[in-house]
């Protein structure tokens, strides 16, 4: 993918130099108008880091330690059009700016791609664990979204082979991109289409199978914050009437694709854990399944292996 190519992701800017008294006061505006929104403060700081180049002790530090000028990638009118989107639209800040920190990755994100989740980022982790000393083989990542899970994975297992499913294209576009920004194209091998379904050739042959479906409940799409409910795609976050409609197709369809002793792992909604792990025990083809927690201590995650022969009851 061409440089100009990968550009396109990004909202044009036009660089301007504006004066460090200027843009400090129209942060301190900006963050009032977040308070009086609800809206954490230290949105405004992370979207100066990003626009203005300024980290995060100088923002800290106060006024006093701003250059007399200051180059930001938008003239300070334009800042304010931006803002308004945050405030009355609720625009997600990610998607104002178009960019995303991801574990360490820098990411481009738009909202035909869910904006990765800090605690998304243990599901790498977990993998590979899970994967102990064999930590070559075919890893996928269903559903792939921006890319974050593939780039985890290709990151930390480099002796294994990844491919990316998304169904949507543009995703795809999106993750394509991002691998080429983290120097990991060659390492990741992208498909379109549905879950296991573009993977016919790869059949008994997976070792790991990492997902972060849909699992909101229908019903519950509406209800969700306004960043969300309003701005990022639908598709990746609706999991039908119980929100369980993704996590037991990709319960039922592993076996056909997983090797004996293959991974299946998928992040899902708090408060799951004990429903989808039911749905592996009723298969009675996975062995060792577990509900993981994530940072913050609520179930996040359920592990488990392919194993053919396997009766394990709850």
């Amino acid at each position: 993918m061409s440089d100009a190519r990968c550009r396109s992701f990004l909202p044009e800017t036009s660089s301007v130099w504006v004066s460090g008294l200027l843009l400090w006061e129209w942060r301190e505006k900006a963050r009032q108008q977040a308070r009086q929104a609800d809206i954490d403060e230290g949105e405004v700081d992370w979207l100066l880091q990003r626009v203005a180049n300024l980290d995060r002790l100088t923002l800290r530090l106060g006024r006093s330690h701003l250059p007399e000028h200051v180059k930001v990638d938008r003239s300070l009118t334009d800042l304010d059009r931006l803002w308004d989107r945050r405030i009355l639209d609720r625009t997600p800040v990610q998607y104002l700016v178009g960019q995303v920190s991801w574990r360490h990755f820098d990411l481009v994100v738009s909202p035909d791609v869910l904006v990765p989740r800090p605690e998304t980022e243990a599901i790498v982790d977990i993998a590979v664990e899970a994967a102990g000393d064999d930590r070559d083989g075919i890893w996928v990542d269903l559903g792939t979204g921006s890319g974050v899970i593939a780039l985890g994975l290709a990151e930390a297992l480099p002796e294994a082979s990844i491919v990316a499913v998304d169904t949507s294209r543009a995703a795809l576009d999106i993750a394509r991109h991002n691998a080429t920004a983290a120097g990991l194209f060659d390492r990741i091998e992208f498909r379109q289409g549905s879950w296991f379904d573009p993977l016919d050739a790869l059949k008994g042959r997976i070792r790991g199978m990492v997902s972060n479906p849909p699992y909101i409940p229908s019903d519950l799409v509406p209800q969700l914050q306004p960043e969300v409910a309003r701005h990022e795609p639908h598709l990746a976050l609706d999991g039908g009437q119980d929100g369980l409609s993704a996590l037991r197709h990709l319960a039922r369809t592993a076996p056909a694709y997983l090797q004996p002793g293959g991974i299946w792992l998928v992040e899902h909604m708090a408060g799951q854990s004990e429903s989808v792990c039911k749905i592996l025990y009723d298969c009675k083809c996975y062995r060792d399944v577990r509900s993981i927690g994530d940072w913050a201590g609520f179930d996040r995650f359920v592990l488990a292996y392919y194993c053919p022969t396997s009766s394990q009851t709850p």
